[in-house]
């Protein structure tokens, strides 16, 4: 077959186009992947500071792009806004439970359980809007909702069985219902915070091992 003018013949395939000398080298996929994890850690430290002034229902555009993070960048991770509020609540439920480990490596086992139980308290009362925003969306039932809560749940029960194992805590009660108890206080504080204090100073005592408690 004839070729026209304008038709460049082919290339051998064994001789491959050279680059010219002012080209950058692709960088590597390890250094893309690093990339991608900044990104991703600073969407969600943008997201988390926009939720935390102005509620659940910030998100993108313009809260999150406020904080100077691109919106390809923005959308390329995170679609919609119902998926950067269940990254920013995953992401919370991870650190604060990592706090929950901490304390069982470090503190006395009295001492941990009771530095948990405040620090889970001030996680839910504070976070109540975006897992109300998050269940509306996606139902309690849901993977998300459920995941999190057992992580939740292992945390506590941990902390719950050394204190337990040092005969501080009283054996007869389950990590569900220390849950159960701190979400009391979470709920029944959110609107007199001030009273947190004392409702878990009172729940603390209640849970303490002594005669008759198991």
């Amino acid at each position: 077959m004839t070729r026209s003018p304008d038709q460049a013949a082919p290339r051998p395939a064994e001789q491959p186009a050279p680059r010219p000398a002012d080209q950058p080298t692709p960088r590597p996929a390890e250094q893309l992947r690093s990339d991608a994890r900044q990104n991703h850690a600073r969407l969600i430290s943008a997201a988390t500071a926009a939720f935390a002034e102005k509620g659940a229902d910030a998100g993108p555009p313009g809260d999150v792009l406020q904080r100077r993070v691109g919106i390809g960048t923005l959308y390329r991770h995170f679609p919609s806004r119902l998926d950067l509020q269940a990254a920013v609540f995953r992401t919370q439920v991870r650190t604060v439970c990592e706090q929950g480990d901490t304390l069982l490596a470090t503190d006395a086992p009295q001492q941990a359980f009771a530095a948990w139980a405040r620090i889970l308290t001030g996680y839910l009362v504070t976070k109540r809007g975006l897992s109300r925003a998050l269940i509306d969306a996606v139902g309690v039932e849901s993977e998300l909702i459920t995941s999190c809560w057992m992580t939740m749940r292992e945390t506590t029960e941990r902390l719950l069985e050394n204190a337990q194992r040092a005969g501080v805590i009283r054996s007869d009660v389950t990590g569900v219902d220390v849950m159960r108890l701190v979400h009391g206080v979470a709920v029944s504080s959110e609107k007199d915070p001030e009273r947190t204090d004392l409702l878990l100073s009172i729940m603390l005592d209640g849970l303490a091992a002594g005669p008759g408690r198991g």
